[in-house]
């Protein structure tokens, strides 16, 4: 998972990687203290979500919203000391998904993350292609080429999170939480059940998978789908 931090304090940058270092140990963490890099950032490295506070020293907070969410559905979660109300409606009616308010708890921050990552996972709207697979998130169906491929509701879960990452990583927590919104003594295991169906569904040969890839100790990725479907 990558994160992109915006944020001018190095004191709650610090504090805030120390919580994902324990509460979310595989994230990458993209930091800048400008509006105008953040923006450029976000198109850029394409985060799966934006912690943005509002009192950048170059452009407001607000106003890093309103141009990422020309290009970008990404997760923005708001933190501020600006705690009035018209200061966090005027956030949630710009775009952001949350509004966090200074001082924090780390383990309150992380759950907040968690939530919003979770959801967006589930609310997936645009069509996904890569290569030769294209998904609907909405109808969950997925096609190699022209051949549809039925998927149960998990599998649906799981390849829209692969090839919306792709080609980089989705981790075994992403993937948990995803799924059943927590991690789980066994949660490993069970994805692995899943991965093998979804392999069998799409690999030519899925006794040796060359497109759903696993990293050991990490997770699952898809890789060259054009060439290898």
């Amino acid at each position: 998972m990558k994160v992109l931090l915006v944020e001018d304090d190095s004191g709650i940058i610090e504090y805030i990687c120390f919580a994902f270092g324990i509460g979310w140990p595989n994230c990458q963490i993209i930091t800048t203290s400008t509006g105008e890099q953040a923006i450029d950032l976000a198109e850029q490295e394409t985060p799966d979500i934006v912690i943005l506070d509002i009192g950048l020293p170059d452009i407001s907070g607000f106003d890093v919203i309103k141009e990422i969410r020309k290009f970008s559905d990404v997760p923005i979660l708001i933190t501020s000391v600006r705690d009035s109300e018209q200061d966090i409606v005027k956030g949630i009616q710009l775009g952001a998904d949350e509004y966090v308010v200074k001082p924090f708890g780390q383990l309150e921050l992380i759950a907040r993350v968690k939530a919003l990552i979770r959801r967006n996972s589930h609310n997936l709207r645009s069509p996904i292609v890569k290569g030769a697979l294209s998904f609907n998130p909405i109808s969950g169906e997925l096609f190699n080429k022209s051949r549809r491929i039925i998927l149960t509701k998990t599998e649906s879960i799981i390849i829209g999170i692969l090839l919306k990452n792709s080609p980089e990583l989705a981790t075994f927590s992403e993937l948990s939480e995803a799924i059943w919104g927590e991690e789980y003594d066994g949660a490993i295991e069970a994805l692995r059940v899943y991965i093998n169906r979804l392999r069998s569904k799409i690999e030519t040969d899925h006794q040796n998978p060359v497109v759903i890839v696993t990293k050991l100790g990490k997770g699952y990725c898809l890789e060259n789908v054009s060439s290898k479907i």
